[in-house]
C-alpha cells in the first residue's frame, strides 16, 4: 500500500473517490470500486484519527454515486427525440427500460439495487429511467439505496478483507475479485429476471 499512500493518506483521496464514483455513470471503465476498496484497505491499517475515515468514505461513495444518477437521469429526460431513438435501437436499454418502469410501477426497485453491482447496470437504469420520464420521487429513493448498498458493501470488502489478509495488495486483490464476482451475479440475476406479463384492462 506504500505506492498509494501519498494519496490515500490525504484528504484528497474524498474527492477523487467523490469524481470517479461520480462520473463512472458515464464511464463504467472507469476504477470507482477498485478505488473505494484500495482507501477502506488502507483505512483498516491505520488509526481512528488518520484519513480515510470509514464512515465518511462511505458516505462520500454513496452521495457520489446518487448524485451521478441523478445527473444521468436528467439529462436521459431531456434527451428528447435523439435518445428515445437510441434507446429503441439498443435491445438492452430496451429491456432494461421496460423492467424498469414495471419494477417502479409496482411500488418496488429491487432492479435498481441490483443494477448498481452489475457491469454498466447503473448507467442502463439511470439512462432508462431518465429516457422514460419516470417519476424523481419513485427513482431516487431506490437510486439512494442502491448507492448506499453499493459503497458498504465495497468499504467492507476492503476492510475485513485487510483486516483478515493485512493491509497489502493481496488483500485489496481478494476483495475486488469479491466485488466483481456480486457483479457478475447482479448482471446474471437481471438476464434471468423475467419481465412482468402485461394485465388485460378490466
Amino acid at each position: 500500500m506504500e505506492s498509494v499512500g501519498s494519496l490515500v493518506a490525504s484528504p484528497w483521496i474524498y474527492a477523487v473517490v467523490a469524481l470517479s464514483v461520480l462520473l463512472d455513470v458515464f464511464l463504467p471503465v472507469l476504477p470507482s470500486g477498485v478505488l473505494v476498496i484500495t482507501a477502506a484497505t488502507a483505512a483498516a491499517a491505520g488509526t481512528a484519527t488518520d484519513v480515510p475515515d470509514i464512515l465518511v468514505l462511505t458516505l462520500c461513495a454513496a452521495t457520489a454515486s446518487v448524485l451521478g444518477d441523478l445527473v444521468a437521469y436528467r439529462l436521459a429526460w431531456r434527451g428528447g427525440a435523439r435518445l428515445d431513438r437510441a434507446i429503441a435501437r439498443s435491445r438492452r436499454l430496451t429491456t432494461a427500460q421496460e423492467r424498469l418502469g414495471a419494477a417502479l410501477a409496482r411500488g418496488g426497485g429491487a432492479l435498481v439495487v441490483l443494477a448498481r453491482f452489475a457491469p454498466a447496470g447503473r448507467s442502463v437504469v439511470s439512462l432508462g429511467a431518465g429516457a422514460a420520464r419516470h417519476r424523481a420521487r419513485d427513482f431516487l429513493p431506490w437510486s439512494a439505496l442502491a448507492g448506499l448498498s453499493w459503497a458498504g458493501y465495497s468499504v467492507a470488502l476492503g476492510y475485513f478483507g485487510a483486516a483478515w489478509l493485512g493491509a497489502t495488495w493481496l488483500a485489496t486483490a481478494v476483495s475486488v475479485g469479491a466485488l466483481f464476482a456480486a457483479g457478475a451475479g447482479a448482471g446474471y440475476l437481471m438476464r434471468r429476471r423475467p419481465l412482468p406479463q402485461p394485465t388485460e384492462a378490466s
